[in-house]
């Protein structure tokens, strides 16, 4: 394991830096929807998502006799160097945004395959990781034939990064060694609230919502810092300024591929000012990401800027 912390931001955003900063300072942290009433109203008013262009392609997936619906953004290029399974955040219980994902597909020249998961409360745990486990075995089926690459990196921001551990573990346990690389970016691993960062949150609607029914919240497929983290591939954790990487430690097993980096921003909620130009505000959680690592690699993750990211992705 190596455990530091790491300056995530690209020069070319350096001057959006003051800004963000400026903002978060006098918005504090963020969080989510207190009750089922102040969800739907938040839905009922939301606008509609923003659409991107080119469009996603829409398709329905299916693997061991379960389907789910995913978004497929391919890079304008043309040139695949790899397949980002993305899984959104929005506190299990709202959608993901084109938008952002067709900047990464054509930043990096990924094609990126957004999962379209049940959201809670109408469907609690586990039909989110079900769909996703899903999406993640159909795409290590078919990266191949669809994409020509089985070079196949997974990872979420928030509510995403922790359906994106879940599923990696899952993944390990039946077991799959089609991913070589994972990022998760400020998950939510602990949604028993029995941990120091468990506690920062235990008092959120969404973790009633997403795992209300469940009788035991420390369940790994839940709270994924419990797990035993043997045989993962290469994962990049970024978490926020408030929390601690030695959080971690405990249930990192020795000579786990496992890099955590700190930002400097709020433990949750969005990492940009609203007032960033949206094809910013999309490509900034992808300043410095690890290379795709081969199927079955066992290279180590290191962050790195986007101009030493791409050659290795390309591969």
């Amino acid at each position: 394991m190596q455990l530091g912390l790491v300056d995530l931001i690209d020069p070319r955003l350096s001057g959006l830096v003051a800004e963000s900063r400026a903002f978060y300072a006098q918005r504090g942290a963020g969080r989510g929807p207190s009750s089922l009433e102040e969800l739907r109203r938040l839905r009922a008013t939301a606008p509609a998502p923003a659409t991107s262009g080119p469009p996603a392609a829409v398709e329905v997936v299916r693997a061991c006799s379960r389907s789910v619906q995913v978004r497929i953004h391919e890079p304008a290029s043309g040139e695949v160097a790899g397949v980002f399974l993305e899984i959104h955040g929005g506190c299990f219980s709202a959608a993901g945004s084109d938008v952002g994902d067709r900047v990464l597909a054509d930043a990096l020249d990924l094609a990126v395959v957004s999962v379209d998961y049940r959201l809670a409360p109408e469907h609690p745990w586990p039909a989110a990781p079900d769909d996703c486990e899903t999406a993640a075995l159909w795409l290590a089926d078919h990266a191949q034939d669809r994409f020509d690459t089985k070079k196949l990196l997974i990872g979420g921001f928030s509510a995403g990064a922790t359906l994106a551990m879940s599923t990696l573990l899952r993944l390990r346990d039946r077991p799959v060694a089609a991913y070589g690389t994972a990022v998760m970016q400020f998950g939510t691993y602990d949604l028993s609230g029995l941990t120091p960062a468990g506690r920062l949150i235990s008092y959120e609607y969404f973790l009633d919502a997403y795992a209300g029914a469940a009788e035991d919240r420390t369940h790994p497929d839940i709270s994924p810092i419990y797990a035993d983290l043997v045989g993962l591939p290469p994962v990049l954790i970024v978490v926020g300024a408030t929390e601690e990487p030695n959080r971690y430690r405990p249930t990192t097993p020795p000579g786990s591929v496992l890099s955590i980096c700190s930002a400097r921003r709020p433990t949750t909620g969005s990492c940009t000012s609203p007032k960033m130009p949206d094809r910013l505000r999309a490509g900034q959680p992808v300043s410095r990401w690890p290379a795709l690592a081969p199927v079955g690699a066992t290279s180590h993750v290191d962050g790195g800027p986007l101009t030493q990211v791409l050659p290795h992705v390309r591969q």
